[in-house]
């Protein structure tokens, strides 16, 4: 059995303007994340993630900021694209660990739905999905409130 491990990383700042998207959900705050994309962290962390664990480059070599059809570009299609690329490598998500930073809006409301529609993206059970949500306890642009971030950690198995 072949085991590959992959971690990722996303900030992005919150403006007045924008819809908030965290893992494919729309939550409802009076801000949402600033972005050439969707601006999901969430889902931008764990893309990272899965895609350095089969050693591929990240997101913004592969969805560049600089073209215009990645614009508003809806980052399930990028999540979409990483299942993908594991299952043509021979490789299965065995789990997934993912923590957002948050200082508001308040997401425990909205962690099973942001885990579900993780799962249906990925086609994997929610119970392979480690989600948390956690501030910075006002330290930083996370916990100003400037910004919301994500870890995402996963593991990748094949029987090749």
């Amino acid at each position: 059995m072949k085991i590959k491990i992959g971690i990722g990383y996303d900030i992005h700042r919150l403006v007045t303007g924008r819809k908030l998207i965290l893992g494919g959900v729309a939550v409802d705050f009076h801000k949402g994340l600033l972005g050439h994309s969707d601006a999901d962290v969430l889902i931008h962390a764990l893309a990272d993630a899965l895609l350095g664990a089969l050693g591929l480059p990240n997101i913004g070599q592969l969805f560049p900021n600089t073209e215009t059809w990645t614009q508003d570009l809806d980052s399930k299609k990028i999540l979409k694209y990483a299942r993908g690329m594991i299952s043509r490598m021979g490789y299965k998500i065995s789990n997934m660990d993912i923590v957002i930073i948050a200082q508001e809006p308040n997401l425990s409301p909205y962690l099973y739905k942001i885990r579900e529609s993780i799962a249906s993206i990925l086609l994997v059970d929610g119970e392979d999905i480690g989600l948390k949500a956690t501030t910075h306890e006002g330290f930083g642009a996370t916990g100003s409130g400037e910004a919301i971030a994500s870890f995402a950690s996963t593991i990748l198995i094949s029987d090749r």
